[in-house]
């Protein structure tokens, strides 16, 4: 049996991945300063409340959650959305009910950024008051703002890639946009929609790691075409190679699963997913 496979049989649990000591933690987020969050994208879990995603997440082993615009909230809170001018009661209430389940909030994604440096101000403001590790966007046309409002904040910026055709599904626009700029900003990698566009997800890493910040974690069946997602090590992304790759540059980011298939029943594929994770991190430590 290959390490690859192995990986999928290790059962799910609560855990922070081992990183260099020299690697930089997620600032007000990592469970663990030196390791990186196992994380999930509550977009795996859109058929649910906020609050219910949170739940399922803790219980599928994932130390924290990338929340994302627009999910209902949930408890008490009934159909509220989850957005940057939400009320200071919603927001404590989600803080309160991550640390009840042990989930630490890291990435706000994806989501629209105006060059309105005050309307911009508003979504880093609600970043900042979660105390998340970034924002996750595809506003590449408002890159100075997002830039000055960055190093303000000390917010990473991790621009996401959706497949062919969309704007940035080609992860050199990215690289000719950011080289230059200030080191929060960087990539949320998308490796199963890099995968769709035909790209080799591990090639790309390659050419980027030193910029990679967040990660879309995924694995996949083939390269250019879509194929739905499917729990890590059963498809053929070389995800042990992709974290490896980063880790020699200090990644100390998110990795959030995002799993986008079996929509009201992936929790057990997602658990799949958190146990890949920890045993990537104990067979790394």
């Amino acid at each position: 049996m290959n390490r690859r496979k192995l990986l999928t049989l290790v059962p799910a649990a609560g855990a922070a991945l081992s990183l260099p000591s020299t690697a930089k933690p997620i600032p007000s987020g990592a469970l663990l300063p030196s390791g990186f969050a196992i994380a999930v994208q509550c977009w795996s879990f859109k058929e649910f409340t906020l609050f219910e995603a949170i739940e399922m997440s803790a219980a599928a082993g994932a130390t924290a959650v990338e929340i994302f615009p627009g999910q209902t909230v949930g408890g008490v809170f009934g159909k509220a959305k989850v957005e940057p001018a939400m009320p200071d009661d919603q927001l404590d209430a989600i803080l309160e009910h991550c640390k009840q389940h042990g989930i630490t909030p890291v990435n706000y994604g994806v989501t629209k950024v105006p060059k309105d440096e005050g309307e911009a101000r508003l979504i880093f403001n609600f970043a900042k008051t979660l105390g998340l590790y970034g924002i996750t966007t595809e506003s590449l046309e408002a890159l100075d703002t997002l830039e000055k409002l960055a190093k303000e904040f000390d917010l990473k910026v991790c621009f996401h890639n959706h497949p062919k055709p969309t704007k940035l599904w080609n992860p050199d626009k990215i690289w000719k946009a950011i080289e230059g700029r200030d080191e929060r900003i960087g990539y949320c990698a998308d490796i199963g929609h890099w995968a769709t566009s035909g790209l080799v997800p591990l090639e790309v890493i390659r050419k980027i790691a030193p910029r990679v910040h967040a990660f879309h974690m995924k694995d996949r069946a083939e390269i250019g075409k879509w194929t739905h997602d499917r729990p890590f090590g059963t498809g053929i992304i070389d995800n042990i190679a992709i974290l490896d790759e980063v880790r020699k540059h200090g990644f100390a980011g998110n990795v959030s699963i995002e799993y986008e298939h079996n929509w009201k029943h992936s929790q057990p594929e997602i658990a799949q997913c958190a146990g890949y994770l920890r045993a990537y991190g104990k067979m790394r430590a």
